[in-house]
């Protein structure tokens, strides 16, 4: 890796006094993150920039935990849980530490109860305020806001996630990206995994298609975020009409949880506020609607906000005109809904209801989008 290409990482270090995100992002394990952040603490050792190893996990693959060697590490701190001994980054030692930059590898962990953060991601946060520069790294499939659509494609239900707001203060986002058949080229060579797990991986997770869709994940994702820093730094001549987007959900658990992550995947690509807008009518009052919608609804409350929504909850019987009065008061563009039960097109030729909303939301300039459940 050559010593120019961490020039501009060192240039926005030196820019603000908060700390600046790099973040390493690729479409699966193995394609080699790792490797490059490593290689990057090389370069930046080099320029004389005082970099430690917050934390590194190099999976024991040999050309990684190669270039370990003679690198400085920030110990790691042991805690006994559950009557085991496992180790977690040290974030306090970090802050007492307090070097110019630091690497956090696997930026979706979860810590070990006992520590001050629940996830490290937070803990990423920590040291940023702190005015430390992070170098981290995560995968596609960690991503919150595509959770549901990366279990369509791999049958997995990722339990350990991010939320998009890291990635929309990353100063800087790397894509490293490998052919499908370099990927598997590489698990087989046992570059990856060892040995005794390469078949069922082979099996599983890493199937040509399925690689496919998260590269193209992973791709979309980096293209989002160029556009986002080109619409934020670079000046328009031409003033474009701001969006902003108004997710409105229900207690229906499968639907509300749909129209939030899709919502948010949009006004992530236009770099917009949005808000999350729940109409409560007499019909779903608590005392009428059962517990576990209850649970849901709190649970969809707090997937929008740490998806960075504004949260509105209103009573009224008029949902309709709720809608249109919260969109006009909040300067909405674009009004997101989730796929009726009813055929859309019975939807609106039988209900009055529906049509108010189309008549008004057509005089007022305002999109609607009907997201479908299907992922």
């Amino acid at each position: 890796m050559k010593d120019d290409s961490v020039k501009h990482f060192i240039e926005l270090i030196q820019k603000s006094r908060r700390g600046k995100l790099k973040i390493y992002i690729g479409m699966s394990a193995g394609v080699g993150k790792t490797y490059r952040m490593l290689q990057e603490v090389h370069a930046l050792l080099r320029n004389g920039i005082d970099v430690c190893i917050g934390y590194i996990e190099t999976h024991k693959r040999v050309e990684t935990e190669a270039l370990t060697e003679g690198l400085p590490f920030i110990a790691r701190k042991k805690i006994f849980y559950r009557g085991k001994e496992i180790e977690e980054m040290d974030l306090q030692g970090i802050l007492n530490r307090h070097p110019e930059i630091v690497v956090v590898d696997e930026l979706a962990h979860t810590n070990a109860e006992g520590s001050k953060n629940s996830k490290r991601w937070q803990d990423v946060f920590d040291l940023l305020e702190a005015g430390i520069n992070v170098i981290s790294a995560v995968n596609i499939q960690h991503l919150e806001s595509i959770n549901e659509e990366i279990e369509h494609i791999t049958g997995i239900n990722v339990t350990e996630r991010i939320p998009d707001k890291i990635l929309e203060i990353a100063d800087e986002i790397v894509n490293i990206d490998l052919t499908a058949d370099e990927l598997v080229t590489r698990l087989k060579e046992g570059k990856i995994y060892d040995k005794s797990k390469i078949e069922r991986a082979l099996e599983n997770f890493f199937q040509p298609d399925k690689i496919l869709q998260l590269r193209e994940l992973a791709l979309k994702e980096v293209v989002h975020q160029v556009e986002r820093k080109i619409q934020t730094e670079i000046p328009k001549s031409v003033k474009l009409r701001s969006e902003r987007f108004l997710a409105c959900i229900s207690s229906n658990a499968e639907t509300a949880g749909v129209v939030i992550r899709k919502t948010a995947r949009l006004a992530s690509y236009y770099h917009s506020p949005w808000i999350v807008l729940y109409v409560q009518s007499d019909a779903e009052s608590l005392d009428k609607i059962k517990l576990d919608k209850q649970r849901h609804l709190i649970n969809h409350f707090k997937l929008a906000t740490e998806l960075g929504a504004e949260v509105i909850k209103i009573k009224s019987n008029q949902i309709t005109q709720s809608i249109i009065n919260m969109a006009t008061e909040k300067e909405i563009t674009t009004i997101c809904i989730g796929k009726p039960h009813l055929n859309i097109f019975q939807v609106i030729m039988r209900t009055a209801i529906f049509n108010q909303l189309l008549r008004n939301l057509a005089a007022k300039e305002i999109d609607l989008v009907v997201l479908s459940q299907i992922i």
